[in-house]
């Protein structure tokens, strides 16, 4: 378990978090990848990203292809959700925020030194990210000039953090709001 019902709302607050540094640091924590959450239409559509980085203000950062459909879509409602699990723990926390989408900027740049070797070819094939092809190979060219131009980092700023701790039959839920540069938390029913 991660949190207990005898444990404070700012120690499950501080609990949370701690995991989610660590998922940033550490790449097998079950926090890393996280399904994030867009719209298409009135359709939600859901994908995995992995956790890059989180600051001290609890800004969570990703990557992705400014071509992605993710992109395309927050661009049109510019709100998400992260929902992360913790298997071995059994806690869900589920995250909804509004991002930053940078593209050739100071922050896309600094990011775009940390994406080394082949590990930057996931910004730069020479087709677009969706786009239907003939066969698995006809997606596997990329840019052979290996620049940032499809780079983007996407800055999660979370407003509502919501952790799901499950035991049996005596699940515990708390929710975590936003209020300017503090977080109130309080119980909810499971």
């Amino acid at each position: 378990m991660l949190f207990k019902e005898t444990d404070s709302l700012d120690g499950i607050w501080e609990t949370v978090m701690h995991e989610l540094h660590r998922a940033v640091l550490d790449k097998k924590h079950p926090f890393r990848f996280v399904t994030l959450a867009t719209l298409s239409g009135d359709q939600p559509d859901m994908r995995y990203v992995v956790l890059r980085e989180m600051d001290e203000q609890h800004q969570f950062y990703c990557y992705t292809d400014s071509r992605s459909q993710k992109i395309v879509q927050l661009n049109k409602n510019p709100t998400l959700s992260l929902l992360f699990y913790h298997p071995k723990k059994r806690c869900q926390v589920k995250v909804h925020a509004i991002p930053t989408i940078h593209h050739q900027n100071k922050i896309s740049q600094k990011h775009w030194q940390k994406v080394q070797g082949e590990a930057q070819k996931a910004y730069q094939a020479s087709i677009d990210p969706a786009k239907e092809i003939d066969a698995p190979t006809d997606a596997h060219n990329w840019d052979e000039e290996k620049d940032d131009s499809h780079f983007v980092v996407l800055e999660i700023q979370p407003k509502i953090v919501e952790c799901l701790q499950l035991d049996g039959l005596r699940h515990l839920r708390a929710i975590f709001k936003r209020k300017e540069n503090s977080w109130a938390g309080s119980w909810l029913a499971p």
